[in-house]
């Protein structure tokens, strides 16, 4: 069986799955006399899930372009204060991140390829090297998004495989898929790809395209890569509902600038 082979059969089992979930949670399916919420996961969770228990899946954001070191040093300040997993940040940033989180235990994550995924594999690769050695301990990149869709599976594995080698032993590495720009069927086959080259965690998105994490495409990767891959959602992650939500559905890790709001129980507006 070849690889486009396996891909589909892939595709195929999922979509199979997935179908027969959704019919047996019609409401033809349910016995007489039972409702549905209109979010069954994060209402049954709020019961078992407490703002308290977040931190550890949360990676605190700031990707603006507009940045300043200012920002940078509060984004640290309250990842440290409330012992959220990482700060995520571009590149330019992760040696003062790291210096600035130094024995704090909180990681540093830094984005590349980022937002569009489009420059060449090199560049992404010596990206990926230069923020591992100014203190990179987890990598986010954005997939060449242009070559999964055109079906250039070759390109989209050596892409992947360029940020995975550049990577150091021990070091955490996501694929961002963009799936608001993909199809199902697209988003089985780049989590396949990102599971085959040996990357940690599938993430959903940028939060710079048209839309973010959504808790159907959270159950769909986590139904694709198994369950013990990384899956991080990211984008429009706003609120203590929201993050409970996808860690429901399958996330393990979530992408989010409204950290404070979501261990506060609150609701929030993200800001990318």
């Amino acid at each position: 069986m070849d690889q486009n082979q396996l891909i589909q059969k892939i595709v195929e089992e999922v979509m199979a799955k997935m179908g027969a979930a959704s019919k047996a949670d019609s409401p033809e399916a349910r016995p007489s006399g039972t409702a549905q919420s209109a979010k069954p996961d994060a209402v049954s969770a709020e019961n078992s899930i407490l703002p308290s228990d977040l931190p550890k899946f949360i990676d605190h954001t700031l990707l603006k372009p507009e940045a300043s070191v200012e920002q940078i040093n509060a984004l640290c300040d309250e990842a440290a204060k409330h012992r959220f997993w990482s700060v995520c940040v571009n590149s330019s940033w992760v040696e003062q991140c790291a210096r600035k989180l130094g024995g704090t235990g909180v990681k540093v994550c830094a984005v590349v390829g980022f937002p569009l995924g489009a420059m060449d594999s090199r560049t992404k690769s010596l990206e990926a090297r230069a923020a591992v050695a100014n203190g990179a301990a987890e990598i986010d990149m954005v997939m060449n998004i242009g070559a999964l869709k055109a079906k250039n599976l070759k390109t989209v594995r050596e892409d992947m495989l360029a940020v995975r080698r550049a990577c150091r032993a021990g070091i955490i590495l996501k694929v961002i898929i963009e799936t608001c720009l993909l199809t199902d069927e697209e988003k089985v086959i780049a989590c396949q790809i990102a599971k085959d080259i040996g990357a940690d965690f599938v993430k959903t998105s940028t939060g710079f395209n048209k839309s973010g994490a959504t808790a159907a495409d959270i159950v769909l990767m986590r139904r694709t890569v198994g369950p013990k891959m990384g899956v991080k959602a990211s984008g429009g992650v706003k609120s203590f509902e929201d993050a409970v939500l996808m860690i429901r559905s399958g996330a393990t890790r979530l992408g989010t600038s409204s950290g404070i709001l979501i261990v506060n129980g609150q609701t929030g507006s993200a800001s990318y």
